[in-house]
């Protein structure tokens, strides 16, 4: 069975592509939109037949928000249920507090938006099948690039039928953290060891409790609760690799550990009857020395895997695949796609990338990972409670997360849709 054949069963009967992506999340879905919009022939490759997943990022910050504004989407992007949160603040069980606030900030969109990733990526993905150019084929998986004399040409792709080729102009790997294309296109990694892992978990949240992100500090141990409407996300921060022992010690004895930390929490623990409710997250961090070569880009978590301090990997996927519209929807138009294009995407990401990681980084290895190892309740850094008191350092912490470093807005041009 040929190539031809094979993808003439799905959606728009191609076998070449002007760019293939591999992976349709956050990066891979909004920069498919995005070169599809500025009339490139795409194609999308996601493994899976939805996009429901745990452990998805679903924090959509306002530099997001803007982006989509820009984009004439916002509007009706926020139509869509979600929940929205202006304050953060933090306590530890000796009764210090910290909070910082985004309403402050000069942008339409003051908060973030708590906004199922799954039903982001439908959004994004729906507004893209509007451009005939743009194709996303599910249930097929990338197994292997395909390369011919140093450069790569295209992907091989498997689904229910078995194996194929998709031959492409370009080819972006957006197939995150545990990403294939980047072990195919073996690209130089560097990673880090951050101190530890996250226990997800929900639990119901009390329409008297105000709306908010709420840290809880305790003797070693660390919990923040994200609003989600009528439950709380729970991420409980255990030091890495002690969730096993953390099970061995059982249920009982973690509700009581929850509810040291958050006592406002003890009146719905014992809805935690079962492991299967608490999920594990093994944090990772790392980053490719190189996003590419002759053929190929990666960007988002596939180029550079983030911490989940913050909730800042979504959104820095998606500045990933904005800076890499603007820079490759004109070679693309004009077939002519240049090593130099390529590493301008990754100029362009590289510095604000390493410096959100070396934020999240001072986080984790001088606060928490401290925190995690302390028989003590620790303080809240002296320089944090002050940053949040003095006015004009205040908006600094809530700027960085809104927005990141070094922004993108939308340059790629639109085509007419259907």
């Amino acid at each position: 069975m040929t190539a031809d054949r094979r993808l003439s069963t799905v959606d728009r009967g191609l076998s070449t592509a002007d760019c293939c992506i591999a992976g349709c999340g956050p990066a891979g879905a909004v920069l498919g939109y995005l070169l599809a919009r500025a009339g490139i022939r795409v194609v999308v490759l996601e493994k899976h037949g939805d996009f429901l997943r745990d452990f998805r990022g679903d924090t959509i910050h306002p530099s997001v928000l803007e982006i989509l504004d820009e984009l004439g989407l916002a509007d009706s992007f926020l139509s869509l249920p979600h929940s929205k949160v202006s304050n953060v603040g933090g306590r530890t069980t000796a009764g210090q507090s910290v909070a910082f606030t985004f309403e402050r900030l000069p942008t339409r969109f003051p908060y973030i938006a708590f906004v199922p990733q799954w039903d982001f990526l439908e959004f994004i993905t729906r507004e893209a099948a509007r451009f005939p150019s743009f194709a996303l084929i599910r249930n097929t998986e990338v197994v292997d690039l395909l390369q011919r004399d140093g450069a790569v040409t295209g992907v091989r792709c498997r689904d229910a039928d078995g194996d194929y080729e998709l031959a492409a102009l370009l080819t972006v790997g957006a197939d995150g953290r545990a990403a294939r294309t980047r072990e195919a296109a073996q690209l130089p990694l560097v990673e880090t060891s951050p101190p530890m892992d996250v226990l997800w978990f929900r639990l119901p949240r009390l329409p008297e409790e105000p709306r908010a992100i709420n840290g809880r500090l305790g003797a070693g141990r660390v919990l923040v609760m994200l609003d989600r409407g009528d439950y709380w996300q729970i991420a409980f921060v255990i030091a890495k690799g002690t969730a096993d022992t953390i099970r061995t010690e059982g249920l009982e004895h973690f509700r009581q550990e929850v509810t040291r930390v958050a006592p406002e929490l003890s009146d719905r623990v014992a809805g935690i009857t079962d492991w299967e409710q608490v999920k594990l997250l093994t944090v990772r961090a790392d980053r490719l020395v190189t996003w590419h070569k002759p053929g190929f880009l990666a960007i988002g978590d596939a180029a550079h895997a983030m911490s989940p301090i913050g909730g800042l990997g979504i959104n820095v996927a998606i500045q990933d695949a904005v800076a890499a519209a603007n820079v490759l929807w004109r070679p693309l138009s004009e077939h002519r796609v240049t090593d130099a294009d390529l590493a301008e995407v990754q100029r362009q990401r590289e510095r604000p990338v390493r410096l959100l990681q070396a934020f999240q980084s001072v986080v984790q290895n001088r606060f928490l990972g401290p925190a995690l190892a302390s028989s003590n309740t620790p303080s809240i850094p002296l320089v944090v409670r002050l940053v949040s008191k003095i006015p004009i350092l205040r908006d600094i912490p809530p700027r960085l997360v809104a927005f990141g470093i070094g922004r993108p807005h939308v340059e790629s041009p639109e085509r007419a849709a259907t």
